[in-house]
């Protein structure tokens, strides 16, 4: 009879560890920073046949009251429930700058980054219960570390 008990105990620590997270981390009097997504949910328009484009903007604000540098953009991609992942993109600074923005959020503002990656779907049924797991990651002017993170769905159009 125990190992029937320990059965659902052991899916349910799965459960909960596993699966995209949001929050923020900062040190007390350094810079911090906060995430949005918009729109949420992403919305996938068609890009050809057996391809999406998944348009987002990424808005992060400085909340610390101290100039923060952008250092990484990361997405992970999440079916079945949070459980399985489909894919991860990141972009680190460079990259950033490529695409015409600038990586440094000023006191108290925000900057707002557009993303629009395409990717290929071969199957329609997975966009069932798809969520997204985005991460910003920066640095004040000291080098001290401070993230964000957020989850938003995904659907298509």
């Amino acid at each position: 009879m125990r190992k029937l008990v320990l059965v659902p105990l052991i899916l349910a620590v799965i459960a909960c560890s596993s699966g995209p997270r949001t929050g923020a981390t900062a040190t007390p009097g350094h810079g911090a920073i906060s995430v949005e997504v918009i729109p949420n949910p992403i919305v996938a328009t068609r890009a050809g046949t057996s391809s999406y484009r998944f348009p987002f903007e990424v808005v992060v604000r400085e909340t610390g009251g101290h100039t923060v540098n952008v250092q990484r953009v990361s997405v992970r991609v999440w079916g079945m429930g949070d459980t399985i992942v489909l894919g991860e993109e990141q972009w680190d600074a460079a990259e950033i700058h490529k695409l015409g923005y600038s990586t440094t959020v000023p006191a108290n503002s925000e900057v707002r980054l557009k993303f629009s990656p395409e990717r290929a779907v071969p199957d329609d049924r997975l966009f069932n219960g798809i969520t997204a797991e985005l991460v910003v990651q920066a640095t004040d002017e000291t080098g001290t570390a401070t993230s964000a993170s957020t989850k938003v769905t995904v659907t298509r159009s």
